[in-house]
């Protein structure tokens, strides 16, 4: 599942190895949720297909050392919304539009200070056509936190998994592949506690005020 996607070989030493059954905990809920479609030939008029999860994900972050990195900055299981779109080929660059208009979104939703970037070739995974990142400020750090990535990956995934179509003239046709994350939780809980602090205690932006049942934490 994980070399359909293109997460192994390279990632293999940021993954946790289940010995015994030789098997992998997932580091993303991209992994699953595109292989759904795995040696399927969908029909055309069925694109696009949208699809998300919410799961645990797990990582080993080796080589990770030094205070920055304490924390909530980089921990071994968090969890994490993730959206994945299956689309006709003509269509992948507006889909990945459309999934950066989301996740910025949410973030102005939550009243965070954030930034864009859309990734050079050498910053980007190898499975990837184009990404986006989306990171938030870290007041505490005085640095910029990722907390999502949005990928095109054309049919780079596709063609591992047999992921089709057929087209008006009944040929089979790779679909194009997306993913992105609806923000990793963890870095955004941390960005949540370090922008809101005030002299009365941490303001709770007004869209999770009904959720939590309070305005401030005092």
């Amino acid at each position: 599942m994980s070399i359909g996607t293109g997460l192994l070989p390279v990632n293999k030493g940021k993954m946790y190895h289940a010995t015994k059954d030789n098997l992998f905990l997932i580091p993303t809920a991209e992994i699953p949720l595109t292989n759904i479609y795995r040696d399927e030939n969908i029909k055309e008029n069925d694109l696009t297909i949208k699809m998300t999860a919410y799961t645990p994900c797990f990582r080993r972050e080796a080589g990770s050392y030094g205070k920055d990195v304490r924390g909530l900055n980089r921990v071994h299981q968090f969890d994490k919304v993730e959206l994945v779109q299956l689309v006709h080929p003509d269509t992948s660059y507006e889909a990945l539009e459309g999934m950066v208009l989301h996740v910025e979104k949410l973030l102005q939703s939550l009243e965070l200070p954030y930034r864009i970037l859309r990734l050079c070739g050498g910053d980007m995974g190898f499975a990837a056509a184009l990404t986006y990142d989306f990171e938030v400020y870290s007041t505490a750090q005085q640095k910029w936190l990722e907390v999502s990535s949005v990928s095109n990956f054309e049919s780079f995934q596709t063609n591992r998994m047999k992921i089709r179509f057929k087209n008006i003239e009944s040929k089979s046709q790779l679909v194009h592949s997306l993913n992105g994350s609806s923000l990793a939780l963890p870095r955004i809980v941390a960005a949540l506690l370090e922008n809101n602090q005030t002299e009365e205690g941490i303001q709770i932006p007004g869209v999770l005020q009904k959720y939590f049942g309070k305005k401030m934490i005092s």
